[in-house]
C-alpha cells in the first residue's frame, strides 16, 4: 500500500482496489496475503509509523471482514506491527528479523507467526557494494541467530521462518549462490520463505523490465522450491500456482 514500492507501488491508489486485487489473489490460490506501507526496495527511506498505520490498517480491516485469508504485515516497527496484529493479522513479516526495539516483544507476547529475513544493512544504502565473507553460510549464520533469540525470547519454534532476503544487500552473484544452495538453510530447523518475483536480478540475467520478469521468476521460484523453500512469495499467483502443481505432480509420481 505504498506509492514507491518496486513492482506494484502506486497500483492500489483505493482501498477498493486493493481488496479487488487481494479477492483476485485468493481466487488465484494465494493462502496469505502480504501488506506493507514502507517500501523496502533498494534505495527506500523510512517512513513514519502512522503513515504506515494509515496506509494498512484500513486493508486490513476490510480483508478479515470480507474474506477469509491469513493476512501478513510488512513491518518492522513496533506500532505498526501492534496496530496490525490488533485488527487480526497472524504474521509478521519483518526485513530487520526482529531486530528493531520492541518487536519482539510484541511478537511473543501476541504469540503470532513470524517471517525472519536476511538482509545486509538497511534499505537505503544496503545495495552498495554488499560483501561476505562466504554464501549461503553467512545468511545462515544470521538466521540461525536470530531464530535462536526469538526462541530464548518465548516465541515458539513452530511459529518461525527464514527469509534469505533475495535482494537485499546482495550482488546477482550472491543471489545465485543462495538460490543454488538454498538447501543449506535447512539446517536451521524451520520452514524458508522466498520471494524472488520480479526481482533486479532476474532482469539482470534476463535483461528485462519488471513487467517481462514472469518466465524468470517462475524459473527461480521452482528451482527455490526443488531446494527446500517452503514459502513462495509472488506477485503473480496463478502462474506460479500452476507451476507449483506440476512440481507436485513429480514429487507424486512412483517409479516404474
Amino acid at each position: 500500500m505504498t506509492p514507491d514500492s518496486f513492482s506494484d507501488g502506486g497500483r492500489f491508489r483505493t482501498n477498493k482496489e486493493a481488496l479487488l486485487a487481494c479477492e483476485k489473489m485468493k481466487d488465484e490460490g494465494a493462502s496469505i496475503i502480504d501488506i506493507g506501507g514502507e517500501s523496502t526496495r533498494p534505495g527506500s527511506e523510512k517512513v513514519s509509523a502512522q503513515i504506515q498505520i494509515d496506509r494498512v490498517i484500513p486493508l486490513i480491516q476490510a480483508i478479515k471482514k470480507n474474506m477469509d485469508l491469513v493476512v501478513s504485515i510488512d513491518s518492522g516497527d513496533k506500532k505498526v506491527i501492534k496496530e496490525a496484529i490488533n485488527n487480526g493479522a497472524e504474521i509478521v513479516n519483518d526485513v530487520y528479523a526482529l531486530q528493531n526495539e520492541g518487536s519482539i516483544d510484541i511478537v511473543c507476547k501476541e504469540k503470532k507467526a513470524v517471517c525472519l529475513m536476511h538482509m545486509q544493512g538497511k534499505p537505503l544504502t544496503m545495495q552498495i557494494n554488499p560483501t561476505y565473507k562466504k554464501l549461503p553460510e553467512d545468511a545462515v549464520d544470521f538466521l540461525e541467530d536470530r531464530v535462536s533469540t526469538c526462541i530464548a525470547a518465548g516465541i515458539n519454534k513452530n511459529q518461525i521462518f527464514v527469509d534469505p532476503g533475495f535482494g537485499f544487500g546482495k550482488t546477482l552473484q550472491h543471489n545465485l549462490l543462495i538460490l543454488k544452495f538454498l538447501n543449506a538453510f535447512k539446517k536451521i530447523g524451520v520452514p524458508i520463505c522466498v520471494g524472488v518475483s520480479r526481482k533486479k536480478f532476474i532482469g539482470d540475467i534476463t535483461n528485462k523490465p519488471i513487467e517481462q520478469r514472469l518466465p524468470g521468476s517462475l524459473m527461480a521460484a521452482m528451482i527455490a522450491v526443488q531446494n527446500g523453500a517452503n514459502i513462495i512469495r509472488t506477485h503473480d499467483v496463478a502462474a506460479t500456482k500452476d507451476a507449483l502443481e506440476v512440481t507436485r505432480a513429480l514429487d507424486l509420481v512412483e517409479s516404474i
